[in-house]
C-alpha cells in the first residue's frame, strides 16, 4: 500500500474508506482510496440532516462499488475543510454510522500501525491458519478428558457453522445471539455469525428475559444460540415478542423437550457440514473492512444498553496493535496461552480470548462455568497461561484468599512471608521509578523469590505468566501493592466497548502504580477542556474506535466530536513521561449543593484502603450540603447463584477479632449493631477526612448495608462496576435519611444536638 497524504486536524489521523470485497482464499492486498475530513461544531439539526443524507448514501451499495472501483489503486488526499457536513450527495462515507449495512471511513494514518492494510475477520483468520494451522487453537475439559481443535479444525467448524445459519435463514446484517458461558462453541457460533454475513451478539448469562429480548429485538436476531436449559426458557419466554427469531440452539445439556425450530449443537453443526461453500465464499468475498461485523451491548447505567457497531477492522486492527504493544510471542517460536472465563458478551474477554490470541496463533483454554466462584485457580494451575486478564474483583479474591491463608501459618511463615513481601515491593517499585539502581536486583530478592514468590505463583498457577493484567473497572492501590511485594506486577489496560476495548495498557517496562499506562501503537489520546491540575475528558483516536450505536444517531452524537474523536466520560491526566491516571468519571463527579465539584473514586478507594474490612463505598452527595457514604462488609458469596450471604469471608472475621468484635455476619454489624466495628470504621474515616482537599471533601456521614453489593442485586455491572443511579435508586430510604434536618432542642427531654 503506497503511503498517503493526510491531514491531521487536532492530532487526529486520516480517514480512510476500504474497497472491494476480498477472496476467501488468499489475503490479497486492500485497494484503498485515502481522504480526509473534519468540520467544526455545528449545531445538531445540521448535524441530524447529514446523518440521514449520509445513511441514505452509505447503505447503496452500487454507490460504493462505484467508488471502489473509481479509486482502484490510486491515492488522493482531500484537503477540503468545510465548516459544515453539508457536502453533495456524491461523498464518501464518513467516519461514523447508526445504519447497520452502512460503510464508514477507516482513520488509516500516514505511517506505522495506523497505516496497516485494512483487513476482514475471514482473512485474519485465514492468515492465522496458514501460519499456525496444527497448533492447538481451543482447549477444553469433558469430564476428566480433555479436547481440542487446532487452527485448521477451529476454522473449519466456524465455516460450517456460518453455513448452517445461512441455511437456518440468517440474512445479511442481522444479529446472531449468543447467550451461555465461554465455550469453544460460542466461540464458533461467533465467528461463523460473521463469516454468514450477520453480527456476532453476546448476550449477558445474567440478563432477565425481557433484556434478553430487547437485545435480540434490537439486532433483529434470526438466530439465537443458548448454553442449556436455564438459558433457553429466558429466550421461550419471549419468543413471541421477537418478529425475527427463526431458530434456537442449544449447545450444551440434552434438550428437555422438542420443538419446532430448537436445535442440538450436532444438529446444527449437521445441518451446514455437506452445503456447497459457494453461497458462503461469495458472502466472505463481499465483505468489506469498514462493515459492522459485531455488536456489543454495553451494559448501561440508565436506560436501554446501547448497540455498540464494530467493523472487522476495528476488531482486526485493535488485535495486530494490541498484540504488538504486549509483546505476544508468534506460535511458531512459543505458544502463548490464556484461559478464557470473564463474560463474552463484554469486549474485554473478547479481545482477549477470541481476537488477540488468534493473531499471535496462542491457544484458549475454557474454564468451568463456576469459575469465578471458586474453580478458576484450578484451571489455572492446570493451564499454568503465559497471560492472565483479571477484573479487579478476581484479584481482590485472590488477595483475600492468600491472607485467610498467611493468617493460618506459623509465626515464622508470616514473619518470613512478610520480610519477602517488603523486599519484592522495595525491588519491584525501584524497578518501576527506573532509579539508578534499577539494573542492580538486590541479593535479598533473589532469596525472597526462592523462598516465597515462586511458590506463590505455582500455587495461582501463574508460574508461566509474564502478562497479568487488570481492568475493565478501578482497583485499590493496596491491591495492586499486594501484588507487587509477591513480585506480580498488575499492568492495568484501559479502554472501553466503543474503542474495540484497549486504548491503553502498562507494560513491564513502562509501568507506573494507579496508572493505565500509554496509548497502544497508532492510537491518540487528548484531554479536552483540562483544569488547571491538567484533569480533563479523556478523548480517544485511532482505527479502534467504534462505527456508532445501532438505530441511535443522538447517542452517538454524544460520544463521537465533530472531528470524530470519542469522549469517554473518564476524567484524567496524564505525569511527565506520559503515563495516562484516571481521575474520575464526568457522569459520576459530585456536584455538592455549594458547587463543589468531587470526584468520588479517589475517596471511596482511600475508606476501603483505611478500613480493610469495607468491600464496597459509594460516596453520595450530588447536590446535597455535605457528603455521606454507603458502605458494604466483605462477606461469602453463595456457590451456585453469586449472591452476598450474611457470612463474613474469613478474613473479615479475622479483622474483626483484632479489633475486639466476636462477629461472624453482617447482620451482627450493620447499622451500627456492633460497637467496635462501629468505632473502627469511623476512626478510618476520620484518618481519610483529615486528608481531604477542603471541608466540602469530608464525608459527615455513613451507614453500613445488611448486604454487599452484587451483579444480581443490580447494584454492580457484569464487570463487577458500580452501577451509582440504580444504588441511588435502590437505598434511597437511608440516603435520604442522611439528610433529614434534626430537630432544634428545646427542652431537656429532647437530647438532640443543634444542626
Amino acid at each position: 500500500m503506497s503511503e498517503a497524504g493526510v491531514m491531521e486536524p487536532s492530532r487526529a489521523g486520516g480517514f480512510l474508506e476500504c474497497g472491494a470485497g476480498h477472496s476467501v482464499a488468499c489475503l490479497s492486498d486492500a485497494v484503498v482510496d485515502t481522504a480526509n475530513e473534519s468540520s467544526e461544531e455545528e449545531s445538531t439539526g445540521e448535524r441530524e440532516e447529514e446523518i440521514s443524507a449520509h445513511d441514505a448514501v452509505s447503505s447503496s451499495t452500487k454507490t460504493t462499488e462505484v467508488l471502489a472501483e473509481q479509486s482502484s489503486n490510486t491515492h488522493t488526499a482531500n484537503a477540503r475543510r468545510p465548516n459544515s457536513l453539508s457536502v453533495s450527495v456524491a461523498a464518501e462515507p464518513r467516519v461514523w454510522t447508526t445504519q447497520r449495512d452502512a460503510e464508514v471511513k477507516l482513520r488509516i494514518g500516514e505511517s506505522g500501525l495506523a497505516a496497516e492494510t485494512p483487513l476482514t475477520i475471514n482473512q485474519m483468520f485465514v492468515s492465522a491458519v496458514e501460519h499456525f494451522g496444527d497448533y492447538t487453537a481451543l482447549s477444553w475439559k469433558e469430564g476428566e478428558q480433555q479436547k481440542s481443535l487446532n487452527y485448521k479444525e477451529y476454522y473449519q467448524s466456524c465455516c460450517t457453522a456460518a453455513k448452517s445459519f445461512l441455511k437456518l435463514g440468517l440474512e445479511r446484517y442481522h444479529g446472531v445471539g449468543i447467550l451461555g458461558f465461554n465455550s469453544a462453541e460460542w466461540f464458533i457460533a461467533d465467528i461463523g455469525a460473521i463469516l454468514a454475513g450477520g453480527f456476532a451478539v453476546g448476550i449477558y448469562t445474567t440478563n432477565s428475559p425481557e433484556a434478553c429480548q430487547y437485545v435480540a429485538d434490537n439486532s433483529k436476531a434470526n438466530i439465537i444460540v443458548v448454553e442449556n436449559h436455564k438459558q433457553l426458557q429466558k429466550i421461550l419466554q419471549v419468543e413471541d415478542k421477537l418478529p425475527h427469531l427463526k431458530a434456537i440452539i442449544q449447545y450444551k445439556d440434552a434438550l428437555k423437550e422438542k420443538r419446532p425450530n430448537l436445535y442440538t449443537w450436532a444438529e446444527f453443526m449437521e445441518l451446514g457440514r455437506d452445503e456447497p461453500d459457494a453461497q458462503l465464499d461469495e458472502i466472505i468475498a463481499s465483505q468489506k473492512p469498514n462493515q459492522c461485523c459485531t455488536l456489543i451491548y454495553t451494559s448501561g447505567t440508565t436506560g436501554q444498553p446501547k448497540g455498540v457497531m464494530l467493523s472487522h477492522d476495528n476488531i482486526t486492527w485493535t488485535a495486530h496493535s494490541t498484540s504488538n504493544h504486549v509483546r505476544l510471542t508468534d506460535a511458531t517460536e512459543a505458544q502463548e496461552s490464556v484461559v478464557s472465563y470473564l463474560p463474552l458478551s463484554h469486549i474485554a474477554a473478547q479481545m482477549v480470548d477470541i481476537w488477540v490470541t488468534m493473531k499471535a496463533g496462542g491457544a484458549t483454554y475454557f474454564a468451568q462455568p463456576d469459575a469465578l466462584k471458586g474453580s478458576l485457580v484450578n484451571t489455572l494451575k492446570e493451564v499454568r497461561p503465559t497471560a492472565f486478564m483479571g477484573v479487579p474483583r478476581v484479584w481482590e479474591k485472590m488477595q483475600e484468599k492468600m491472607k485467610s491463608v498467611g493468617a493460618k501459618s506459623s509465626t515464622v511463615r508470616r514473619k518470613v512471608a512478610a520480610w519477602a513481601k517488603d523486599v519484592g515491593l522495595q525491588t519491584n517499585l525501584t524497578k518501576m521509578n527506573q532509579s539508578a539502581a534499577a539494573g542492580r536486583t538486590p541479593f535479598s530478592y533473589h532469596i525472597a523469590k526462592k523462598l516465597v514468590f515462586k511458590k506463590v505463583r505455582k500455587a495461582l498457577g501463574l508460574d508461566r505468566c509474564t502478562k497479568c493484567y487488570t481492568g475493565a473497572a478501578p482497583i485499590t492501590k493496596d491491591t495492586l501493592e499486594f501484588f507487587l511485594s509477591l513480585d506480580i506486577p498488575l499492568y492495568e489496560l484501559y479502554g472501553m466497548s466503543e474503542s474495540t476495548g484497549p486504548h491503553t495498557i502498562s507494560q513491564p517496562d513502562a509501568f507506573k502504580l494507579t496508572s493505565c499506562g500509554k496509548e497502544i501503537p497508532g492510537c491518540k489520546t487528548k484531554l479536552h477542556n483540562p483544569d488547571e491540575e491538567g484533569n480533563g475528558e479523556i478523548c480517544f483516536w485511532g482505527r479502534h474506535i467504534f462505527m456508532g450505536y445501532l438505530n441511535m444517531p443522538d447517542k452517538t452524537e454524544e460520544a463521537l466530536d465533530a472531528e470524530g474523536w470519542l469522549h469517554s466520560g473518564d476524567l484524567g491526566k496524564h505525569d511527565e513521561n506520559g503515563f495516562l491516571f484516571i481521575t474520575g468519571r464526568i457522569k459520576e463527579l459530585i456536584i455538592t449543593a455549594g458547587g463543589e465539584n468531587i470526584p468520588p473514586v479517589p475517596i471511596e478507594d482511600a475508606v476501603k484502603e483505611a478500613v480493610p474490612l469495607i468491600s464496597n463505598a459509594m460516596l453520595i452527595g450530588d447536590k446535597r450540603k455535605f457528603l455521606s457514604m454507603l458502605l458494604t462488609i466483605k462477606c461469602q458469596v453463595h456457590a451456585d447463584s453469586g449472591d452476598p450471604e450474611d457470612e463474613l469471608t474469613p478474613e473479615a472475621v479475622e479483622i474483626c477479632r483484632k479489633l475486639g468484635s466476636n462477629a461472624t455476619r453482617i447482620s451482627e454489624i450493620a447499622g451500627g449493631r456492633d460497637r467496635a466495628i462501629h468505632a473502627a470504621i469511623q476512626e478510618g474515616i476520620n484518618h481519610v477526612n483529615e486528608k481531604a482537599t477542603s471541608n466540602a471533601q469530608r464525608i459527615q456521614k455513613w451507614v453500613v448495608l445488611d448486604r454487599d453489593f452484587s451483579v444480581n442485586g443490580g447494584e454492580l455491572g457484569p464487570t463487577m462496576k458500580l452501577k451509582r443511579p440504580v444504588v441511588v435508586k435502590m437505598y434511597k430510604e437511608q440516603i435520604d435519611n442522611f439528610y433529614k434536618e434534626l430537630a432544634t432542642p428545646t427542652t431537656p427531654d429532647n437530647p438532640l444536638p443543634p444542626k
